[in-house]
């Protein structure tokens, strides 16, 4: 792949990366065919140094398996180099203002990768920055995982038309990207959370709004088998996310009747895919006869990370 390809195909070199609903339909398309490509070349092995001489800062105030090593590994395969920056590097953990941060680090690097809590935080960076925020992972959203997970459902189910993704737990930053994935992919998302632990409802009508141009139905109930009823794809996180961790034992009881396990299941369609973005605590949000069975497609969805963050890097940086 070219950077004249790219850049023939798509419109948003040198934007920010914070939220899917920020891109129109047809530019994410571009970013999941972007991402097979890059796969395709990297299983062939002739992936192209589209970002030879370019630097990536990834600040990480939380910890991480897949975001890191999928960046890193990302920008070295396009050419490209990344600098891990925790909190205990960067004078922002000693309080810093985000614009100073912001200002300083736009003049060293090309793009600024952050997964951190706050997603306003997030937003500050990007206002402040003189080159492109990518959104690793905040409260709010986590974009990167959802178009990973497009990416796994278009290779999985290349040839069928409406997609229904049934998603069973938390109301949080991983439902909230995957309303918007619906809303701009035109895929049917029905969200099930206990009482109390609904998705934002600011973010739910803004995805919904966005939903209209490709006709995506959107829902949320609190009944799990409800959501699951018919679905081509189930989707469930940790009960409990980073942040909300004091608050396990108290959702292990409120969360036990959303497991995802073989007698939900079963309400799917027999073909149906199961996702999760992983870590996973088996025998809590999900059982191991789920996750570890034939319908899991979890490892394939984590390999897509890599490629679909190569296809945004590649897109906003080449």
């Amino acid at each position: 792949m070219s950077n004249q390809t790219i850049e023939s195909k798509t419109s948003i070199k040198g934007r920010d990366f914070l939220t899917l609903l920020d891109y129109t339909p047809e530019e994410v398309n571009q970013l999941l065919k972007t991402a097979m490509l890059l796969k395709a070349e990297a299983k062939e092995k002739s992936i192209q140094p589209l970002l030879n001489g370019k630097s990536l800062g990834m600040i990480f105030e939380n910890s991480s398996t897949r975001t890191r090593v999928s960046f890193e590994v990302g920008m070295t395969q396009l050419g490209g180099h990344a600098l891990f920056l925790s909190p205990k590097d960067l004078q922002i953990g000693r309080g810093e203002p985000i614009m100073d941060t912001a200002k300083v680090l736009s003049r060293y690097v090309d793009a600024i990768m952050i997964r951190t809590n706050s997603h306003e935080m997030v937003e500050e960076l990007a206002a402040h920055a003189d080159v492109p925020v990518i959104n690793a992972l905040t409260d709010a959203f986590h974009p990167c995982q959802a178009l990973a997970d497009l990416l796994t459902i278009k290779e999985h189910k290349p040839n069928q038309g409406k997609i229904k993704m049934a998603y069973v737990g938390d109301g949080n930053n991983v439902a909230h990207s995957l309303l918007a994935a619906g809303a701009k992919a035109g895929m049917d998302v029905a969200i099930a959370t206990p009482e109390g632990y609904e998705v934002n409802q600011d973010i739910f009508n803004q995805a919904v709004e966005a939903a209209k141009e490709t006709g995506a139905i959107l829902s949320q109930s609190n009944d799990p088998a409800y959501a699951v009823n018919d679905a081509d794809v189930i989707y469930t996180d940790v009960w409990a996310s980073m942040g909300y961790e004091a608050e396990q034992a108290a959702r292990m009881e409120v969360f036990t009747p959303f497991q995802v396990n073989e007698a939900l299941a079963a309400y799917a369609k027999p073909d149906y895919l199961f996702l999760h973005c992983l870590p996973a605590h088996r025998g809590e949000e999900v059982t191991s006869e789920v996750i570890d069975g034939g319908n899991s497609v979890i490892y394939d969805q984590a390999e897509n990370r890599l490629h679909a963050q190569k296809a945004i890097l590649a897109s906003l940086l080449s």
